[in-house]
């Protein structure tokens, strides 16, 4: 599929919606049940078009997600499920709520963690799998994993916990492995993976070697989930009626950049021994450090994970979201 070819590429054609439309028409058994959210949100569209935030003006928002809610931490403490969690993982939902992330310590073993980092170097030293234009990111490590599909991607125990947070069954989206850092500026996920309602994004972080300062942690802002969602609208995307702004992403990292200054947010890194499992909300604005040991590695593994029954798409290249779970 042309998803494939656009991992290596990173030129003009990316630009073209009509790239994606053609995409989105190769992939069509996938795109096709959109009919039934188009048509509850007033979205008047083929559901092979480009969309984005703008097509949902008029849409309704009656369903944003529980914890997003201003009275989140008396829904949650109320909530039959929560009294059943451990009382640390209690905690942790409140600290989800409060700041936007949560830390599960020493969920896998070293055992596990080192098994999964030796099947990532044997898939790429037989080509298997290869990095995409970034140098960085394997995208959708779990296709050719079968120990990260299992024991990470959909680990059975921690979807329980995601759908629990979210307030809907999580459907397993993409995950990207890295071997280093990514060394990526400040940014939300939910520019990259959109829902309407808003919000009905989560992700993990797992680290799958112990985190220092010099070889490129995970940083993060606390309760900067809390921000309003920025949009294409918010910034000067380049967008045109049949293109999208080739500096786009940039020009997007601009402006969360002199947010952050002129908000005065605080960073955090994130120093995680082998094993950690960060857990964050779809609009904490997080990114890499960059790595100033020459040759230091950071393996890790990111897992997106959308929910059910809402619309799922991307906003900075104006697409539905292809989700084959």
């Amino acid at each position: 599929m042309l998803q494939r070819v656009f991992e290596q590429y990173r030129g003009f054609l990316r630009t073209l919606k009509i790239v994606y439309v053609l995409n989105n028409l190769l992939n069509y058994r996938y795109l096709r049940h959109n009919r039934q959210y188009y048509q509850h949100l007033g979205v008047r569209k083929s559901v092979l078009a480009p969309i984005g935030s703008a097509d949902f003006a008029h849409a309704p928002t009656d369903d944003l997600p529980w914890l997003d809610q201003p009275d989140a931490l008396t829904r949650l403490e109320n909530h039959p499920a929560f009294k059943d969690l451990p009382e640390d993982w209690q905690q942790k939902a409140r600290q989800f709520v409060q700041e936007g992330y949560c830390v599960l310590e020493q969920f896998y073993t070293s055992e596990q963690t080192e098994a999964l980092s030796a099947e990532i170097d044997t898939l790429l030293n037989t080509g298997k799998v290869r990095f995409n234009y970034t140098r960085r990111k394997i995208f959708n490590l779990h296709e050719k994993s079968a120990l990260a599909d299992k024991d990470f991607f959909r680990h059975p125990k921690l979807l329980r916990l995601l759908s629990f947070l979210l307030g809907k069954p999580v459907i397993p989206f993409q995950s990207l492995a890295f071997v280093q850092g990514s060394e990526q500026r400040a940014h939300s996920d939910s520019i990259h993976m959109s829902t309407y309602p808003p919000g009905y994004l989560i992700a993990t972080w797992t680290a799958l070697e112990d985190c220092t300062e010099d070889n490129g942690p995970l940083f993060y802002y606390p309760a900067s989930h809390r921000l309003p969602y920025i949009t294409t609208a918010d910034y000067p995307s380049g967008n045109t009626r049949f293109t999208i702004g080739r500096d786009s992403n940039k020009r997007y990292e601009d402006y969360i950049e002199a947010l952050i200054n002129r908000l005065h947010l605080q960073k955090r890194l994130y120093l995680a021994r082998r094993g950690d499992v960060l857990i964050w909300h779809a609009n904490l604005l997080h990114g890499g450090a960059p790595i100033t040991r020459p040759g230091a590695t950071r393996r890790s593994l990111v897992c997106h994970y959308f929910a059910k029954g809402v619309f799922c798409y991307h906003e900075i290249s104006q697409r539905p979201a292809i989700i084959k779970a």
